[in-house]
């Protein structure tokens, strides 16, 4: 039996990319995703190539989903090996009209402003990307301390580093899925399990599309301002997450790292403007 990995997520752009090459590296994925026709997809397209996956319905906001989702797995895989925890996104709910504030926000009720977004909006999005995380680790790193080995990798994003503009949830919640990396990693050091996370710039999936372009095609202003502030001028391609992907969540060669977020940015980080 190869390594078992589980991903959350897994119907969306970013982490069906991982799941087609984990199954091509010999792993049995296990793809979980509340779009199970999504997820299904991804596995029936890994089957074909003579791989091995299996599609789950799962919340990551519900436990107890996801406990059954995992009995499942053991039965169908077996216990995990690897956890990719990918699911998160932001969602026009908590996505002001205005980058900075401007005169009658305070009172605005036609669009969305810091002052009228909705508690529940904002819980909404953040607990997806942060309870989202928490959750399946507390699920899923018991078949890890049980077997005294394994490797969790989260997906932070460049707004931990430098939140973006419009998705304040969105913002302050990658920057808890980094420093929750850490504190995973610290939390288990002597089990065995490494705990790491990528920081993607900007790539182009379902959830920003409506940000990056319009209904036309062409690039928003918000679009023009990305890629003047990427080095490399341009978004990233999913495949090229591929390389830190395998990196670290090799045993072998990535044995002594953990605690770390690795951006993968086009040299977005890197840059001050001038």
């Amino acid at each position: 039996m190869g390594k078992i990995a589980v991903i959350t997520g897994a119907g969306g752009v970013l982490c069906s990319c991982f799941a087609k090459e984990l199954a091509k590296d010999g792993f049995e994925v296990a793809l979980l995703d509340l779009n199970y026709d999504a997820a299904q997809k991804v596995a029936d397209e890994i089957c074909a190539n003579g791989g091995k996956a299996k599609a789950y319905k799962a919340n990551v906001l519900d436990r107890d989903m996801l406990e059954a989702v995992r009995e499942e797995i053991l039965k169908d895989l077996g216990p995990c090996d690897v956890l990719i925890n990918g699911a998160g996104g932001n969602n026009p709910r908590c996505t002001t009209k205005n980058e900075t504030f401007e005169e009658g926000d305070e009172e605005a009720e036609d669009y969305k402003t810091f002052f009228n977004l909705d508690k529940k909006d904002f819980n909404f999005v953040f607990d997806l990307n942060i309870v989202g995380v928490m959750i399946p680790t507390q699920v899923f790193a018991k078949d890890m301390v049980a077997k005294k080995s394994g490797t969790i990798l989260n997906i932070s994003s460049m707004n931990a580093y430098r939140p973006l503009t419009k998705i304040p949830a969105y913002s302050s919640a990658k920057a808890g899925v980094s420093n929750l990396t850490q504190w995973l990693a610290v939390h288990f050091a002597g089990t065995g399990i490494r705990v790491n996370a990528i920081a993607p710039g900007f790539f182009v999936t379902n959830q920003n599309r409506a940000l990056l372009f319009n209904e036309d095609g062409t690039p928003t202003a918000r679009t023009n301002k990305i890629l003047n502030a990427t080095p490399m001028k341009r978004f990233g391609e999913p495949e090229e997450l591929l390389g830190a992907v395998r990196f670290l969540i090799d045993d072998s060669s990535a044995a002594f790292v953990t605690g770390v977020v690795i951006p993968i940015d086009g040299g977005f980080s890197a840059y001050s403007g001038v």
